[in-house]
């Protein structure tokens, strides 16, 4: 008895959409997503976050208020960009990325994760030469990369908002397992509450314009700031 090998493609063109979205929402995606904590292990040093309650209102917060209102917003925009290959405004939507990162954390965070993805894409020959240089001639940020990666798979502009979110959504709990700390089933609550936030967070995103969009969180800014010179730390964020 024999069998047959079906012939399958090994580049990513030829992967369903839905699989090319659940691993770009992977804890595993070698990007470094998981040595930040964006604030949250700031917040815990100050008393704001200290349990599983806490934290799980913290990062739905974060969800609502940072994500859905800044960079889900401007990555939508730069879904749509990147599928026109409309270069100006990649550039423009670029530029406010980088402007909005209010400390040397974030701006580090967002400047390391996109050069990752960028340079994980470029492994995996996804992107041509041309969009390499293109992407080095700016500050590869993190939303710039991830808009490209979700730009190529064809799915639906908000199933490309939900897989981000939700990948957002792990390593956030997974920074709070180890920060708060708290335990497995705490941490499977907060990722069910966030879950259930996602797809409202995401409508919201994408209504969102050039002037409705913002990146407007001071006290996250502060507690940033602060955790460059926390005395102890797990994560570089």
């Amino acid at each position: 008895m024999t069998t047959e090998r079906i012939a399958t493609s090994d580049t990513p063109h030829a992967t369903p959409s839905l699989l090319q979205l659940i691993w770009l929402a992977s804890p595993a995606l070698p990007i470094g997503g998981f040595s930040y904590s964006e604030g949250l292990e700031a917040a815990i040093d100050k008393g704001f976050v200290h349990d599983e309650h806490s934290a799980g209102q913290w990062l739905v917060d974060q969800l609502h208020l940072t994500q859905s209102r800044g960079d889900m917003a401007v990555l939508a925009q730069m879904v749509v960009a990147w599928q026109a290959k409309d270069i100006s405004r990649l550039a423009t939507l670029s530029q406010w990325v980088h402007a909005t990162r209010e400390t040397a954390e974030l701006r580090l965070q967002s400047e390391q994760m996109g050069r990752s993805m960028l340079e994980w894409l470029r492994n995996l020959n996804a992107i041509d030469a041309d969009t390499i240089a293109l992407c080095n001639g700016w500050v590869p940020t993190y939303p710039l990369m991830f808009a490209l990666a979700l730009s190529r798979t064809g799915a639906p502009l908000d199933q490309c908002l939900q897989a981000y979110a939700f990948g957002w959504a792990e390593n956030m709990v997974q920074a709070a397992l180890k920060s708060v700390p708290l335990g497995q089933n705490s941490g499977q609550r907060i990722l069910t509450q966030l879950a259930q936030e996602i797809a409202s967070a995401v409508q919201h995103a994408m209504q969102t314009t050039d002037d409705t969009r913002q990146a407007f969180s001071p006290m996250l800014s502060i507690l940033s700031a602060q955790h460059e010179t926390q005395y102890s730390r797990l994560f570089r964020s």
